[in-house]
Formats: structure tokens, C-alpha cells, sequence
């Protein structure tokens, strides 16, 4: 495949409002940019964008208004069996500060806990509740839905080729 050329309209603006008097660092658009290419990368990241989007409001609606917050991105990182705020740390590329600031979010909401790390007394894991778990739950049934709509927009030949292109671009599960 040939990347392309091509007008992006649905490019979000990323650009940041010079300062006054700063005329030194304003980048100006001009003819020696270099154009926006039609890429894979750029498609997968609008479509995980478009997903995440719809997931995120459908989970607010369904009252868990905080899917709507930063500390949502936690969920996704957090084994069923419980994870270490370390390694939270680590996956999310944040500090362990910010970390534990997103976890004492959800702890008040009562979807995770902390419970002493089962090899190391100095360490703590984050674990889920029974509340938690209902969450889970409720999100699955989100993801089953948002994904009954693509199967329908897309068709099942499609939409059955398109999850096997995506594992295939994937590669084999991480841990």
C-alpha cells in the first residue's frame, strides 16, 4: 500500500496559542511542511479514539460518571487477581504519585482497595471490590453492545476480517 497524500479534516488541533509578543516561536504554516499522510497508525488511533469515546459515555450514562475522568484509565490495567501500584506505576508510564492519587479516587468510590502485597510486606496491591466487579460487568455488556453495532454497521464477513487483521497486527497477547 502507497500512503497518500490527503486532506485530514477530522484532524484534532493540537497547536498552542502563542504568547504575546513571542513572534520567535509562532510556527507559521507554509508550503515546506510536510503534508498529513492517510496512515494506518492514524486510522487505528480514530477508530480506538471513536471506541473509547462511546464506551467512556455510555458508562457515564449508565451512572459511573467518573469513566468520564482520568482515573478510569486505571481499569484496563488492573488483573482481576489484583496488581501491585508499582507496577500500575509502570504500565501507565506515571509517576507513582499520580498514580496513587487516581487509585485514592477509586477507592472512595468504592470500586478498588489496597491490600498488603502478598511477597513484599513494603508493597501494596490494587485490587477490586464486589462493587468493582459489578462494574466490570455493566462495562462488558457496554463492550458487547458497542460491538453488536459494528458488526451491524460493518457486516459479520467484515467485521469477523477486521478482528482477525487486528490480531494479526497485535501479535500474540502480552501479560
Amino acid at each position: 500500500m502507497i500512503l497518500k497524500v490527503k486532506q485530514l479534516d477530522n484532524m484534532p488541533s493540537f497547536a498552542v496559542a502563542p504568547k504575546a509578543g513571542d513572534g520567535a516561536d509562532t510556527a507559521t504554516p507554509t508550503a515546506a511542511e510536510p503534508p498529513l499522510l492517510d496512515h494506518i497508525g492514524w486510522r487505528l488511533w480514530c477508530a480506538s479514539q471513536r471506541w473509547q469515546t462511546e464506551f467512556n459515555r455510555a458508562m457515564v450514562a449508565a451512572g459511573y460518571g467518573w469513566f468520564g475522568e482520568a482515573r478510569a484509565a486505571l481499569i484496563p490495567h488492573i488483573a482481576r487477581t489484583g496488581t501491585g501500584q508499582t507496577e500500575l506505576s509502570q504500565r501507565l508510564g506515571l509517576s507513582k504519585q499520580a498514580v496513587q492519587q487516581l487509585i485514592d479516587g477509586l477507592v472512595a468510590d468504592g470500586i478498588v482497595r489496597r491490600r498488603a502485597h502478598a511477597t513484599d510486606a513494603r508493597a501494596r496491591q490494587v485490587c477490586f471490590t464486589r462493587q468493582g466487579l459489578a462494574v466490570l460487568a455493566r462495562a462488558n455488556a457496554v463492550k458487547q453492545r458497542l460491538e453488536d453495532g459494528y458488526r451491524q454497521r460493518l457486516g459479520t464477513e467484515a467485521f469477523d476480517a477486521f478482528g482477525r487483521a487486528l490480531d494479526a497486527l497485535a501479535g500474540p497477547p502480552t501479560p
